[in-house]
């Protein structure tokens, strides 16, 4: 049941925020993600093999240990959104939103009435209609639920002063592999150029009254993007259980060496 958003709270105070991606169709993962400290984490239904069904587990196994949520929506579709947020996630992260009209069409799908066009029923996030009025619960998460789009195409680019204007949203995230794909520069996601153009549409949504989000995968991208503005910041879940591994492999063969 939507409550209290932390999250949106923190970014509200002007904080820095750290999360990770989920692509793997774990709640243990999200568990150990909130058990870490982590501020956020990112359900995604975009890439992965999560179902909408292991996507509400991983809702649970957030509120069980107090890590805020997003979901990352691949379809910007009314009843695909509509079906995501019944879970009670307290966010939406929707890719490739390439236009105003596009980033409106959001809006709508996300927020109730008057603000949107989002359905109501006693669904899991509105505590299936008996932990409190349904009329209450439009009303917190029209307050709380964090709308993000996605900026991750040239077009995207072309148009993000008009797509950081729209209202209702909250957040934009630059997708660095993406966008460095449709740039001409795929699997190089630090090239100059994809950075100068990640730079300048985030400042843009700063100046526009929004957060800005990003890929930080280390602590000197995370300090580069804090500079810039950007407060939004996560790696993914492979990332680090990736890294992880190699940095215990990497010891312990040092080691074995050492010794031999």
């Amino acid at each position: 049941m939507i409550g209290a958003n932390t999250l949106k709270a923190k970014l509200r105070k002007g904080e820095g925020v750290l999360g990770a991606f989920n692509a793997l169709p774990s709640p243990d993962a999200v568990e150990i993600l909130g058990f870490m400290g982590m501020d956020f984490v990112i359900i995604d239904a975009e890439h992965g093999v999560s179902t909408l069904e292991s996507c509400e587990h991983q809702v649970r196994a957030a509120e069980a240990v107090g890590i805020s949520t997003m979901m990352r929506i691949a379809l910007n579709m009314p009843q695909n959104i509509l079906r995501h947020l019944d879970t009670g996630v307290m966010g939406a992260q929707i890719p490739q939103v390439d236009s105003a009209e596009e980033a409106r069409a959001v809006v709508d799908a996300v927020r109730y009435p008057p603000l949107g066009k989002r359905g109501l029923a006693g669904v899991r996030a509105a505590g299936y209609g008996v932990a409190m009025p349904l009329g209450d619960c439009v009303k917190k998460a029209n307050e709380e639920l964090i709308l993000c789009v996605q900026i991750e195409t040239t077009k995207a680019i072309e148009n993000a002063a008009e797509i950081v204007a729209v209202d209702g949203i909250d957040l934009v995230f630059l997708g660095p592999t993406d966008i460095s794909s449709s740039m001409g520069f795929a699997g190089q996601p630090t090239h100059p150029e994809v950075m100068e153009a990640i730079e300048h549409v985030g400042k843009a949504a700063v100046s526009a009254g929004k957060w800005a989000g990003t890929i930080a995968r280390d602590a000197d991208a995370y300090e580069h993007w804090r500079n810039v503005g950007y407060q939004y910041l996560c790696t993914g879940v492979a990332n680090l259980l990736a890294n992880g591994a190699k940095q215990f492999m990497d010891s312990c063969r040092e080691r074995e060496k050492a010794g031999a």
